[in-house]
């Protein structure tokens, strides 16, 4: 035991174990990435299997929660035979009404089928409808002319209500997003500022703003599919932009698209993006108020004024023709 102290106590043999000690570490350190296997294929592989389970995880639920009358059906053959002999597509669809059915939620092929086959048959049954009820039914006096107008304008509006059908449905679908985008950034917020990467935060909030808006629900599962199979993340940033059309994504796509590319922290960015949006929302509101006052005077002038006056002149007129 006295030995052992005289030994630790010399500086000699002290300076001789650390310099062992230094040796050996040294020796370990450039020996152990020898030693040790490669483990990056096995984690990208292991990646992209967790990718492709959240992609057809994804799209299985995209499936089941597929809605609406030209939405996620399959069109009939007959209308696929009659738009590609007649070329429809070419006829009677351009870039920005392609845009606007994809922004509407009818995106799928079979949709644009239908469409396409709407606008081409409808004319003709409104046509044939009007020429039936107004000379056989309604026999109306007049010149053949002005009857041949009311037919021909009949058909025009057959012509024009897919389209009117697709803004209504185009309209329905921003407002929904509209009013739940911002509650959506509050809960990508809380996501990312607890750790989370984009893909499962995106996920997260599709499911938890689901009963607020289903659309906007709709919008973040096809991107999170997206982020998990594209090969540039920018596109799926781009594509749910352009699928919304609101200022408000845009700019939160934006950001998020600098952030993929500068590494530019997200935190403060989606927390001033999330209150601009809140200030938005409610500017449409206070100005929905303001234009309330003029769009009661009319009714008011109509309805509620005769029915005063009546109230306010009733005893006067009974006592003064009691008095005769």
């Amino acid at each position: 035991m006295g030995a052992i102290i005289d030994t630790l106590r010399d500086p000699v043999a002290l300076m001789a174990i650390l310099v062992s000690l230094a040796i050996f570490a040294t020796i370990l350190s450039l020996a152990m990435p020898l030693l040790s296997s490669d483990r990056l294929p096995s984690r990208m592989r292991a990646v992209a299997d967790e990718r492709e389970k959240i992609r057809q995880r994804e799209r299985a639920r995209l499936v089941e929660e597929g809605r609406g009358s030209l939405r996620g059906k399959e069109s009939k053959a007959y209308m696929r035979r009659l738009v590609d002999k007649l070329s429809l597509r070419k006829a009677l669809l351009d870039e920005k009404g392609e845009e606007k059915l994809k922004q509407a939620g009818y995106r799928s092929e079979a949709a644009t089928t239908t469409f396409l086959f709407a606008r081409f048959v409808l004319p003709f049954g409104f046509l044939a409808i009007a020429i039936f009820y107004i000379f056989i039914v309604l026999k109306i006096d007049r010149p053949l002319s002005f009857k041949v107008g009311i037919c021909l304008v009949i058909a025009y509006a057959g012509f024009y209500l897919p389209v009117i059908f697709v803004s209504n449905a185009l309209q329905k679908r921003q407002h929904s997003i509209k009013r739940a985008f911002p509650d959506s950034l509050d809960l990508l917020l809380i996501c990312v500022e607890s750790g989370m990467s984009i893909e499962p935060a995106f996920r997260r909030v599709s499911e938890e703003i689901g009963s607020q808006s289903l659309a906007l629900a709709e919008e973040l599962s096809l991107t999170t599919a997206e982020l998990s199979f594209l090969s540039d993340r920018r596109q799926a940033y781009e594509n749910l932009a352009n699928r919304t059309g609101l200022d408000g994504v845009k700019a939160v796509c934006l950001a998020l698209i600098q952030s993929e590319r500068y590494g530019t922290p997200l935190g403060q960015t989606l927390r001033v993006l999330s209150q601009e949006n809140r200030d938005m929302r409610m500017n449409e509101a206070e100005k929905k108020a303001a234009a309330l006052p003029p769009k009661l005077t009319v009714p008011m002038i109509l309805f509620f004024l005769p029915v005063l006056f009546a109230v306010i002149m009733a005893p006067a007129i009974i006592k003064i023709t009691s008095m005769h």
